[in-house]
């Protein structure tokens, strides 16, 4: 059987969860879709796996050893490199409450188990839809809207060369892989750049680039 690729790029998914069966079912059927799915245990392995990586969208179950997924969300959404990636919330519990504190923890869907693959397919692809748009509309965005930061802004030659290449929307895994430095090098200039211009993120970082025509 020939493997079903609906998207044109693809797209990297991080999968949190500790039961090992319904990790290989999920990967699986997200593979079989064309996605890479990157897998982790739990929430504080997850965050090793994110220094590493940059995925489009992560699955996160809610109870889980180690690290739980509202302890794992705080920490994505505290971290200017990671607020970014839409979260998807795996969970046993139903009630209206556990949504509303998943959703309030910053995860932007809450799905409960027992759930249909084609539900889970779905609500990734709507997702990343959603964040796509937010980031054409960051990138696009009307003139009116321009970034405003210091004007005394310098860059680096290297710093420079660093956000062309976020402007073109690459990981700072392949920005590296570009400049043929490390990862954490890369890291270190992008956090430089948004102290120095006081923005928030990488999306921010890499609209007032193209709109000063660094990019």
């Amino acid at each position: 059987m020939v493997k079903e690729t609906r998207v044109r790029d693809t797209k990297k998914l991080l999968l949190i969860d500790d039961d090992p069966n319904l990790i290989l079912l999920v990967q699986d059927y997200l593979e079989f879709r064309g996605y890479e799915v990157i897998t982790a245990e739990n929430g504080r392995e997850a965050l090793e796996i994110l220094e590493q990586e940059s995925p489009d969208l992560i699955i996160c179950d809610v109870m889980m050893p180690e690290m739980d997924g509202y302890t794992f969300v705080k920490h994505v959404r505290e971290d200017p490199m990671t607020n970014w990636i839409p979260v998807l919330f795996l969970s046993a519990k139903g009630q209206s409450q556990d949504k509303v504190k998943g959703l309030n923890t910053g995860a932007d869907v809450y799905m409960v188990k027992p759930f249909e693959p084609e539900e889970l397919v779905a609500q990734v692809e709507s997702s990343l839809k959603h964040t796509e748009r937010l980031r054409n509309r960051a990138v696009n965005g009307d003139s009116n809207q321009r970034i405003h930061v210091p004007f005394d802004v310098q860059l680096t030659p290297t710093e420079l060369k660093v956000v062309q290449h976020v402007a073109r929307g690459l990981a700072n895994r392949e920005i590296a892989e570009e400049l043929n430095v490390s990862q954490r090098t890369v890291e270190s200039h992008v956090s430089n750049m948004l102290g120095k211009t006081g923005l928030h993120n990488r999306t921010e970082l890499a609209r007032w680039s193209i709109e000063n025509n660094m990019a």
